[in-house]
């Protein structure tokens, strides 16, 4: 009876040592090739990421140009960028941006809204650490003050006679 529980444990301690290693061995290999494909991925790089209008008014042109850069080694890809309200419009270049080259994403707000902006434009692509980039417009739209003539007053200074 004692040689059986000296044998159980024996197969009890190894199974409990293999499973280990094996748990040990899983956690500290990399998946082949994922290294290299994130060195060799497109990367995006902006110059900024919020874009601040400050206060503008009612009806001036609320465009802006987000600047990036692929800083990857292969060709960076926009699938889609859209925003958090009806009211901005981006567009962006639906070709492959080249490593090392550079473009732009045109943002267009409808100044037509008063009061505070805060929007979000998201910016899906084929970059390796950002896939999705999130961007945002800030700022303020003020009522365009009326301009309004003065009305016509009658003059105090009298003409003098003809000669």
């Amino acid at each position: 009876m004692k040689k059986v529980s000296i044998v159980i444990r024996y197969y009890s301690l190894m199974f409990c040592m293999i499973s280990g290693l094996n748990v040990m061995a899983q956690a500290t290999t990399e998946t082949p090739g994922t290294t290299e494909k994130k060195e060799k991925s497109a990367e995006i790089a902006f110059d900024n990421l919020v874009h601040d209008y400050g206060t503008i008014f009612e009806g001036d042109p609320g465009e802006c140009e987000f600047a990036f850069k692929n800083t990857g080694k292969e060709p960076l890809v926009l699938s889609n960028v859209f925003s958090s309200c009806g009211c901005t419009i981006p567009s962006w270049p639906k070709d492959p941006i080249m490593p090392g080259k550079s473009s732009s994403i045109k943002v267009k707000y409808n100044t037509s809204r008063v009061g505070g902006i805060n929007k979000t434009i998201t910016v899906e692509s084929n970059a390796g650490e950002s896939k999705r980039v999130e961007l945002r417009i800030i700022g303020t739209v003020k009522k365009k003050e009326e301009n309004t003539l003065p009305e016509k007053q009658p003059s105090s200074i009298q003409a003098e006679p003809a000669k």
